[in-house]
């Protein structure tokens, strides 16, 4: 059995956020669990080749864009799944950071963080 308190897990900054990471691919469970942060007023060009994601949001409001400029508003109760390794921009509202918990299978490694280009900024 594995539990795990927020403060004992590994955090990373992932650019526009943080990442706590519950469980990791050493767990041997073969998926992640994150508490995410995504910053307010940040919009994030992400994509995961490697893995598919599933995200439910507890706290805050943002957007999901797709990369055909359909919006999907996030707010608590609301899940959204990366079932193709969609390429998506991830929104925070201006006034608020977004917090999501996250699934990612396979399991991420644990230092995991994005490249932000000119795609993802402030805003």
């Amino acid at each position: 059995m594995i539990i795990r308190n927020l403060d004992e897990v590994k955090t990373v900054h992932w650019g526009n956020g943080l990442s706590r990471r519950f469980l990791l691919a050493a767990d041997g469970m073969g998926y992640t669990v994150t508490d995410t942060i995504v910053s307010a007023g940040t919009r994030s060009y992400l994509e995961y080749a490697n893995h598919l994601e599933a995200c439910y949001c507890i706290e805050g409001r943002g957007e999901v864009v797709d990369l055909d400029g359909k919006v999907h508003e996030i707010t608590p109760g609301t899940l959204y799944a990366l079932d193709n390794h969609d390429a998506h921009y991830l929104c925070a509202a201006a006034d608020e950071d977004l917090r999501l918990v996250c699934v990612f299978a396979p399991a991420l490694q644990g230092d995991e963080s994005h490249s932000l280009g000119e795609a993802s900024s402030a805003y």
